[in-house]
């Protein structure tokens, strides 16, 4: 994979400024973490182009209504329409302590709402935090407080049981006890809505203290994604099943390049949360157990990431990044096959 280039970032947060978090079709706004992904993959001269292709669906941020307060932030989580006084309140936090520290603490109390907006919260984090790991100025840092006020505006928990009762296994072997809704009690709507349909599920409540978290938790990530990238394989058979498992991936992938800048307690609780989540879009969605045998892809991963940008779809281009990231840091040949099925099952 081409080497990364970040130099048109800042030009592409200076040009998303004062955007909301939904596009006029009322789906997440996904420009600044494209914007990253596509710099993470080689692709400078492409951000730009693809960033004035998709302006015509962006739409402005709502003014700024009423202060979110230190002590009183807790009322505020979960209103999607406060998401510019949830900005201002980050700008402030980040205009205070270091990015680092704020990172810190909020993925500490924002980790049970792992779920939010689809997982685009911890996503769009994980890419403001790479950016800002590259090169640390006023408009990364602008993006972290964006992307973590995106995430407190759309907050959402899931159901869940006492961890202490639950003998915690192996990522392989625990996504094999994930209890899966019932066809007849899903939804067919978007994945917020069925992931909603979860708080009449009990079954799922324990899934949270399924995982053991142990150990190496760079090892731990790795069998994750490698995981959710074998159930995408095997439960994705259309465009609206492809957008949900992308997200089981790309959510999980994020927290690899925000755990080496907080602490290993908040670590262990985002990813906690984060199998959690991850298998919330499985018992809403999935069918059939993880892919076990998968053949080699003989695609070089150039002509991955040139059929993705090709594409140009947001969701391909991130899931593209994740999978190929992931595969240089622990192969699999699950990643490749994934990008591959992406990319001709999303097609443009």
């Amino acid at each position: 994979m081409t080497a990364s280039c970040y130099l048109p970032l800042d030009e592409a947060l200076q040009a998303l400024a004062g955007c909301g978090i939904t596009l006029n079709n009322g789906n997440s706004n996904h420009a600044p973490m494209v914007a990253e992904a596509l710099c993470a993959l080689g692709r400078p001269e492409a951000v730009m182009p693809w960033i004035a292709a998709y302006r015509q669906r962006l739409l402005p941020r709502s003014p700024p209504a009423e202060p979110i307060g230190a002590e009183t932030w807790c009322r505020a989580l979960g209103c999607r329409d406060r998401f510019a006084d949830w900005a201002e309140f980050f700008a402030e936090e980040l205009g205070q302590w270091s990015w680092r520290e704020v990172l810190d603490r909020w993925m500490g109390r924002l980790a049970p709402g792992f779920c939010a907006a689809a997982t685009h919260g911890v996503i769009r984090v994980g890419h403001a935090v790479r950016g800002l790991a590259d090169a640390e100025n006023p408009w990364r840092r602008g993006e972290l407080g964006d992307a973590l006020a995106s995430w407190a505006a759309t907050y959402r928990e899931l159901p869940c049981s006492d961890l202490t009762a639950i003998r915690p296994m192996p990522p392989r072997e625990a996504i094999a006890k994930i209890p899966i809704m019932p066809p007849q009690r899903r939804n067919s709507g978007n994945i917020t809505a069925s992931l909603a349909m979860l708080d009449d599920f009990p079954e799922l409540a324990p899934v949270v203290g399924l995982l053991e978290i142990s150990g190496d938790l760079d090892a731990l990530l790795a069998e994750l994604t490698d995981v959710f990238a074998r159930i995408y394989l095997t439960n994705v058979h259309d465009a609206r099943t492809s957008i949900v498992f992308v997200h089981s991936v790309t959510s999980v992938t994020a927290l690899g390049g925000i755990i080496p800048y907080i602490s290993k307690a908040t670590a262990i609780a985002a990813l906690r949360y984060g199998w959690q989540a991850a298998c919330a879009l499985y018992a809403c969605f999935g069918t059939n157990p993880l892919a076990e045998h998968i053949e080699q892809s003989t695609e070089e991963t150039a002509a991955l990431v040139d059929r993705a940008v090709a594409n140009g779809d947001e969701h391909i281009i991130k899931f593209t990044e994740a999978c190929l990231r992931r595969n240089t840091l622990a192969p699999s040949p699950a990643y490749c096959a994934a990008v591959d099925h992406a990319l001709t099952m999303m097609r443009r």
